[in-house]
């Protein structure tokens, strides 16, 4: 199995934690994304790809799901795989759209993103979104979902590193303090959580 992408992105680190949680082996690998060979792989020029003997598949948390179809990671049991399919698709809009501007001009410093009023709103939202998921944390005493460690730790577990490596001014969240020092715990969660790659 081949993972395609550099681990800045957090894209891939997602899948690449994922694995690790699983005890999967595979083979990392740059990519040059504008190539005529990775665009055949993924025509959206989008990291991570994913290779396996079935071809390419694309879309980080199609991927994490592909990777933990039949295991605890992503329950079987109907109801409990839509709660993790609940918080899997809230980060990837919800929260995701929170911070992407703050961290776009703070952190990658885009061309573009150096409006302080948009900056200034988009750390706003994103401290919001957070505030949603410091509720759901204090209820649960434990993961996103609830007792168990699932894929939808392993996506919002990285969005909670990138909001506490982020530049920016933080709201005071004691359950979401709590749980990242309970994902710092997990050895596959360490290689992805380093405070120079947020």
């Amino acid at each position: 199995m081949q993972i395609l992408g550099r681990t800045s992105s957090i894209n891939v680190r997602k899948v690449l934690w994922a694995a690790d949680e699983l005890g999967l082996s595979y083979d990392r690998q740059d990519a040059d994304t504008a190539s005529p060979a990775f665009r055949a792989l993924n025509p959206n020029g989008l990291i991570p790809v994913l290779i396996d003997a079935h071809g390419p598949l694309w879309e980080s948390n199609a991927i994490c799901r592909h990777l933990a179809s039949g295991t605890s990671l992503f329950p079987t049991e109907a109801r409990a795989r839509a709660v993790v399919d609940q918080w899997m698709e809230w980060q990837a809009t919800e929260l995701n759209s929170a911070w992407r501007f703050a961290f776009a001009g703070l952190v990658r410093r885009f061309p573009g993103y150096d409006d302080a009023d948009r900056i200034a709103t988009s750390v706003r939202d994103w401290n919001s979104a957070m505030a949603i998921l410091d509720r759901a944390l204090d209820g649960t005493g434990a993961f996103v979902t609830g007792q168990a460690f699932t894929l939808a730790d392993v996506v919002i577990g990285l969005s909670v590193h990138r909001w506490i490596a982020s530049p920016i001014e933080r709201a005071d969240l004691p359950a979401v303090a709590a749980y990242y020092q309970r994902l710092g715990a997990r050895r596959a969660f360490q290689p992805y959580a380093l405070p120079e790659v947020p």
